[in-house]
């Protein structure tokens, strides 16, 4: 620490001490009082560059902690916080701000807020309290008895004031936003007081969702049954905008309490609203009604303390137990390694991913049937987990080996050291980055019709692209943003990720919270109008398929996602379930020649437009047929140093060879590191088949169901005929409309009647449930009913006295109309 440094230091809080008086003498603080008191302590005025304005509002904030805390916390109640009212009403408006204190997010919590959350937090003896953002120490200079205090804050300045307020506490500067990694080695805390940032991020800048990061961080951090009280930007709340992050980042906690405030924040300079969350780390019910006042005083009336959950210990997850049963797969069990001992760092630096390249490939382990068992062939991570679920792959791709990579991903250490992803999945994230490095031979335009690449001196280089192609249960989800996660933290902000339908969006955002991102960086393009910029500096643009291919006017998705990317467009574009694609090149279907797909040539169309890109394929029937590799314009399958001059002559060569031809494609893709396809194992896997045998019962009434709808189904293609909807002579339909709602009523009833028989299996039902359906008052079923009903006659003619007494149904004449 300078001399000067320590001269600033000691005359702010020798300023401090001189407003102690006034505080307490309950006169107002003037402007002018305060510009006294900060000329006497630095030897000057703010006109002679002693001191700023910016500085005497901090002076005041620091004075303010040191009133509260000698005064002790006489808080009891809501009724205690009238006092504090009247003396932030006493206190002079901030009208000053600096550079930094925008560039900082530096805006303190006003003591009369102050004062409410603390009674909301219900501050026990044993409790361990931590504020992630400090501040001047306004927040919890009303806290009364407490087991520890830790406290955080990025400034040093302001770090050096708490040192003053807080002499027990234990202070940090780390980010608030990485707290539950930075702050592992200290005990959790059991109550968590704090006022975030809104909108900016150390190493970010400008971040609209830095206040979620940060509570999110908190949440992580705090000990199961433990509280959070939260002051909160406005537009965190269950809107259309953040109701998905909002219900993501609490989906595992209770909120207590929600507090919405208007203009209380007037005398620190601001008319911004805020929320106050009072959230507590324990599963419950739905969040209650939102408080809604424009001043402290009027909120008073309306708060009660929220009785605290129980505390629980955090203890680690066991690590899964394998059965010890017999099983025919014994040799493919015992031949699976132990897993490695590890320690969980104490912070999560991001650093290189560690492995050993094998010169020679990993010995192929034991065959069982037609499968063998997966191991990365040519890398060895230092530090990574096993599959939770054995992998497996053919015979024929396991024979071949991957070829050795040179990337090196970067991630979160404990991305790795505590096991996120498993070596599979860090094997994807290492050969993506290997296929990334790779450009495809020549230099190309895309056509000014079609979807195809035209080769031109002047084009451009196409970055190749990576195809993933495990089966249900290997995480493609988890892999995928991973890969994302790998650019992200290598600069490469802007990403798009291309999904089958918007409720992925979910899954996409639970992926990649896994992996410690915030659920706010992932946003659906469906919050952009398609005539609108979108306005994402940076994050992870989520597109669904259909909404790729929608136009309106000259508007279209596929242009407004381009603009976004930008011409220098570097981010991964990964194509969740890439079969979506599959009929981009047309060709012959059941019903004859067919055109290609919209969302399969728009889906092509953004990979031309998009040279840069990091193209990630994912789907577990991407190479079912060769057609479907259509899309798949970026691992180099036809072209310039291949054997195909274009698409046309790959697909039309490979649909010859059939199948055998297909699985030489994948095994080609995957020795050049192009490809990889694992599936779940069935090791361990037991069954045995469960037979219901159909009681003779059972079988007559289905019989008589069948038998029933059979006749129901001849009489209404006659009604059809007789109404003039299908002429009988030539078997034509002269009105489609009509035959297909006559249809649609028809099949939605039967299948409402057919439920019921499943349901129940029993003939009183039946027969009850038929009468029912078939009297419905409609024309066409009118023609049908008493051949129905003959048939239901009948079987009950067949019935002895007794039997047809337990039926317990009316049996008289009916009336349908």
């Amino acid at each position: 620490m300078t001399d000067l440094f320590h001269a600033a230091a000691t005359a702010d809080h020798d300023a401090a001490r001189l407003l102690l008086p006034h505080l307490g003498s309950g006169r107002p603080i003037t402007r002018r009082l305060l510009n006294e008191v900060m000329a006497s302590a630095y030897g000057g005025s703010d006109a002679d560059g002693r001191w700023t304005q910016r500085t005497s509002f901090e002076v005041l904030e620091h004075a303010l902690a040191l009133h509260l805390r000698a005064a002790g916390s006489g808080l009891r109640s809501f009724a205690d916080v009238s006092a504090i009212v009247a003396l932030s009403d006493r206190l002079p408006t901030q009208t000053v701000r600096s550079e930094e204190q925008l560039d900082w997010q530096q805006f303190s919590t006003p003591i009369d807020i102050a004062a409410v959350a603390v009674l909301l937090a219900d501050v026990q003896a044993d409790d361990v309290i931590l504020e992630p953002s400090a501040g001047n120490g306004l927040l919890v200079a009303h806290l009364g008895s407490y087991k520890v205090l830790q406290l955080n804050e990025l400034d040093p300045v302001r770090r050096a004031r708490l040192h003053r307020v807080f002499p027990e506490a234990t202070i940090s500067g780390e980010d608030g936003a990485t707290i539950n990694s930075t702050l592992s080695a200290a005990e959790p805390p059991t109550l968590i007081l704090m006022n975030p940032p809104f909108s900016r991020s150390l190493g970010r800048g400008a971040d609209d969702y830095a206040a979620v990061r940060h509570l999110q961080a908190a949440l992580r951090r705090l000990r199961s049954g433990g509280r959070v009280v939260a002051i909160m930007p406005d537009w965190f709340g269950p809107s259309a905008r953040m109701r998905d992050q909002y219900e993501t980042v609490l989906r595992d906690v209770t909120v207590r309490t929600a507090i919405r405030l208007e203009k209380c924040y007037l005398k620190h300079g601001t008319s911004v609203a805020v929320r106050l969350f009072v959230i507590d780390k324990a599963p419950g019910n739905a969040p209650p009604a939102i408080i809604q006042r424009s001043s402290v005083g009027e909120l008073l009336p309306a708060l009660r303390v929220p009785e605290r959950s129980t505390l629980k210990s955090d203890a680690p997850m066991p690590a899964p137990r394998r059965s010890a049963g017999i099983s025919i797969f014994r040799a493919l069990k015992s031949s699976r390694p132990e897993p490695r001992a590890y320690h969980a760092p104490v912070r999560n630096d991001v650093l290189p991913v560690d492995y050993e390249k094998l010169a020679t490939p990993a010995p192929l382990l034991e065959q069982t049937g037609v499968y063998l068992p997966y191991r990365p062939s040519r890398i060895s991570f230092a530090t990574a987990g096993e599959h939770p679920t054995p992998l497996v792959e053919s015979v024929a791709m396991g024979s071949i080996p991957a070829p050795i990579p040179d990337y090196v991903p970067s991630l979160p250490e404990r991305t790795v050291a505590e096991r996120l992803l498993s070596a599979s999945q860090l094997e994807t994230v290492v050969y993506a980055g290997h296929a990334w490095s790779q450009t495809i031979p020549g230099r190309f335009k895309p056509n000014k019709e079609g979807v195809g690449l035209t080769l031109a001196e002047d084009g451009d280089i196409y970055r190749k692209g990576f195809f993933l192609g495990d089966g249900t249960g290997a995480g493609k989800g988890r892999q995928i943003a991973a890969c994302i996660l790998d650019n992200w933290l290598q600069g490469r902000r802007r990403n798009i990720w291309v999904t089958k339908n918007a409720p992925l969006l979910e899954d996409a955002r639970r992926d990649w919270t896994a992996l410690g991102g915030v659920s706010g960086d992932i946003q659906p393009i469906s919050n952009w109008k398609i005539d609108e910029p979108i306005r994402l500096d940076q994050g992870v643009l989520l597109v669904t398929y259909p909404t790729l291919r929608s136009m309106r006017g000259n508007h279209s998705r596929l242009r407004q996602i381009v603009d976004w990317a930008g011409a220098d467009f570097q981010g991964v574009l990964a194509f969740d379930e890439a079969h979506e694609m599959g009929g981009v090149a047309g060709g012959e279907g059941a019903l004859g020649a067919k055109e290609g797909s919209q969302q399969g040539i728009c889906g092509v169309l953004l990979q031309n437009q998009l040279p840069g890109a990091r193209v990630l394929y994912a789907s577990a029937t991407g190479a079912s047929d060769v057609n479907n590799l259509a899309y798949a314009v970026r691992l180099g399958l036809w072209g310039p140093e291949t054997a195909f001059a274009d698409r046309e002559q790959f697909i039309s060569s490979i649909r010859q060879g059939g199948i055998a031809a297909m699985e030489l494609v994948a095994r080609d893709l995957k020795a050049t590191g192009l490809y990889m396809a694992r599936a779940l194992s069935f090791a361990g896997v037991e069954y045995e088949i469960l037979r219901h045998e159909l009681t003779p019962a059972q079988i007559e009434i289905y019989d008589t169901y069948a038998d029933a709808w059979s006749i129901i189904h001849q009489n209404m293609e006659r009604a059809l005929e007789l109404t003039g909807i299908v002429d009988g002579l030539e078997n034509a339909t002269l009105n489609s409309g009509a035959k297909a709602s006559a249809r649609s009523r028809f099949e939605s009833t039967k299948q409402r009647f057919f439920g019921q028989v499943l349901l129940s299996m029993k003939l009183p039902t039946v027969i009850a449930a038929v009468r029912r359906h078939l009297a419905n008052g409609q024309s066409v079923v009118l023609q049908l009913v008493t051949t129905a009903e003959s048939i239901l006659d009948r079987r009950l003619d067949a019935l002895s006295p007794d039997d047809r007494a337990d039926l317990e149904i009316d049996l008289s004449p009916r009336e349908y109309v």
